[in-house]
């Protein structure tokens, strides 16, 4: 059975919610997207990557 193609409706500049952090995605790939975590208010007090890649099925879009 052939794996049917799910339609992407994230699009860049859309604020996506993942894992208790917010980010707005940067770059739509086929199966994740790249998302810009300096959005969140607690960026600075925690150590993480500006930068983080989510996969489709890991993330809610809050904010288009």
């Amino acid at each position: 059975m052939a794996e049917e193609e799910q339609e992407i409706l994230v699009k860049v500049g859309d604020i996506v919610a993942f894992r208790d952090m917010i980010g707005k995605v940067e770059k739509v790939n086929d199966n994740s997207v790249i998302v810009d975590l300096t959005i969140n208010e607690n960026f600075n007090e925690h150590e993480m990557f500006e930068k983080t890649v989510v996969n489709h099925k890991n993330y809610e879009i809050i904010e288009d």
